[in-house]
């Protein structure tokens, strides 16, 4: 088996918890805007609980979250001041700390029909030249569907750094794991891997539908005899409708334990995950059981 990498969980979930100014439609950028010191004291939080990678909170500095006014005026500068702060936490600590480029969904999360490529575009590029310069990889979150991933690599297509994608799928248990656009894993893959790409990822789905979708990237690859890093970093949520709007309220929660999540990893892990974290709802608490996980992973 490769080496295992533990992401980061859930940023918005965090800062809530920890008790950081946090309302919609702002989401996660509201303590960018309103109070920093809980962004760092949240990723801080997860490097503590035995993190590899934490991800910057750009995650909402775009137009959807922040409105056009907001965003035309300080959404750039939001995203820098979002990468500047994790670089430094990523700095203070004591082990070895990446720090993820965000590049997310740029019209709402799940929605893949409001999705607009040329707008995207250009909304993506302004985040990638706002972060570049303090981040180690890319991960392009939560995609939609097959076009806008394409987009995402065109963005990064000139990038030097590690480019990692991360799709999120329907939240529907079937024999074909599908994205939230109706389109097949395999064909999202197949599409993908035309580009120069480090690894293939799974996020903000319920952990039951990433099974299915590890089996067919892997058959994807098998049949054109390609090698990727492959990973997941599921939600805890309830499944998602297809009509939920991301900016206007927040999605029910289910009750799932660290060990339950767990488990879920290590049937991940059999599929030749190798990247492994939390998305929406999984705190440090699952972070440092992944952790722990791990350390006994490297001792057998």
């Amino acid at each position: 088996m490769n080496k295992v990498i533990i992401l980061d969980g859930g940023m918005g979930r965090e800062l809530k918890r920890i008790g950081a100014p946090f309302t919609q439609p702002l989401w996660s950028a509201q303590a960018l805007i309103e109070a920093p010191n809980f962004v760092t004291q949240a990723h801080t939080g997860f490097i503590d609980a035995g993190a590899e990678v934490i991800t910057v909170n750009s995650y909402a500095c775009v137009p959807f979250h922040l409105g056009e006014a907001l965003y035309n005026s300080q959404g750039a500068a939001l995203a820098n001041q979002a990468a500047i702060i994790a670089k430094k936490a990523a700095q203070s600590a004591q082990q070895n700390v990446m720090v993820a480029g965000s590049l997310p969904p740029v019209f709402g999360s799940y929605r893949p029909e409001l999705f607009e490529p040329k707008r995207g575009f250009t909304i993506l590029n302004t985040l990638y030249d706002a972060q570049n310069e303090h981040v180690d990889l890319w991960i392009c979150e939560t995609i939609s569907s097959i076009e806008e991933a394409h987009v995402m690599a065109s963005v990064l297509k000139n990038s030097n750094k590690p480019c990692y994608y991360a799709f999120t799928l329907n939240d529907e248990v079937s024999e074909q794991a599908t994205l939230r656009s109706g389109e097949l894993v395999t064909d999202a893959i197949t599409e993908l891997l035309e580009y120069n790409i480090a690894g293939i990822l799974f996020n903000c789905s319920i952990p039951e539908v990433i099974e299915q979708a590890l089996l067919d990237t892997n058959k994807v690859l098998s049949k054109l005899n390609k090698t990727v890093a492959l990973g997941a970093f599921a939600n805890g949520f309830t499944p998602i409708a297809h009509d939920y709007q991301a900016n206007q309220g927040s999605q029910a929660y289910r009750d799932i334990s660290p060990s339950e999540y767990l488990d879920f990893a290590k049937k991940w892990h059999n599929l030749g995950a190798s990247i492994i974290g939390g998305c929406c709802g999984i705190g440090p608490e699952f972070i440092e059981v992944l952790v722990s996980w791990k350390n006994e992973l490297k001792n057998t």
